[in-house]
């Protein structure tokens, strides 16, 4: 187990109607402290989103998700939490919130392919 990458990862959920606690997974994030990495992989199922008659407005929610992207790459863009450290970018993305786009709990894991598992997760979980 020593070659394995020690890592944990979030799903990105929109919720289209909050009160009614229902989401579509939009996105992976990875996080790995022992690799420096902070690796984020997004998509926005509109036929899914439209099919909840939501409220929301569906170029705010890309926007907000795209926001998720910036400011988990670091991106000057991403406003000031983009330009915190690592971890704690990835701990602001998954912390409890009450919004339209919310994250799971962390969970662990060890992957040979940090880049590999986030395919995979998004493959099983996203799409």
């Amino acid at each position: 187990m020593q070659d394995k990458i020690l890592y944990e990862y979030a799903v990105i959920r929109i919720f289209p109607k909050v009160e009614r606690e229902e989401f579509i997974n939009a996105g992976i994030m990875i996080f790995s402290k022992g690799a420096k990495k902070l690796l984020i992989k997004t998509h926005f199922n509109e036929k899914k989103f439209r099919a909840y008659e939501s409220e929301l407005d569906e170029e705010q929610v890309k926007l907000n998700l795209k926001s998720f992207e910036m400011i988990a790459t670091c991106d000057e863009n991403g406003g000031p939490i983009s330009l915190m450290d690592m971890p704690s970018r990835f701990r602001w993305l998954t912390a409890v919130r009450s919004s339209s786009i919310q994250t799971s709990r962390p969970h662990p894991g060890f992957a040979d392919d940090l880049q590999e598992t986030l395919e995979r997760l998004f493959e099983e979980l996203v799409l």
